[in-house]
């Protein structure tokens, strides 16, 4: 799974990330990334063709069908950032390893996740 972090670095064509997204290719491992990280990197620009393309290959998960898990997270943890509660929760939901800039605030919103926590790996 994928953070704002991790497609920031891909947009900058880091290898690392983009070594990442070659494994699971290779593997068929999904990749998912939350529709409100899509929302807080993309603008649409010319420039972000490279992010265009690594997000062809991944997984976009809804933000509509988990609105009020979000909402009821924010409301536990005191929190206002809507899109790291909707990562930490996909998360938990689903990712063995999750890929994020800012680990120290995710593992505060994972905590509070009923699930499994994924491994979090510095982008």
């Amino acid at each position: 799974m994928l953070d704002a972090g991790a497609l920031i670095a891909l947009e900058r064509r880091e290898q690392r990330m983009w070594s990442v997204l070659a494994v699971a290719a290779r593997r068929r491992d999904d990749v998912l990334v939350p529709s409100t990280v899509v929302a807080h990197v993309w603008r649409g620009t010319r420039r972000q063709a490279t992010l265009a393309r690594a997000l062809d290959q991944c997984i976009i998960a809804a933000f509509d069908v988990m609105a009020r898990d979000v909402g009821l997270l924010c409301g536990r943890t005191r929190t206002t950032d809507l899109s790291d509660a909707h990562v930490a929760l996909v998360a938990t939901r689903g990712a063995d390893i999750l890929y994020t800039g800012d680990p120290d605030d995710l593992e505060q919103l994972i905590a509070a996740c009923p699930g499994p926590a994924p491994v979090l790996l510095p982008c």
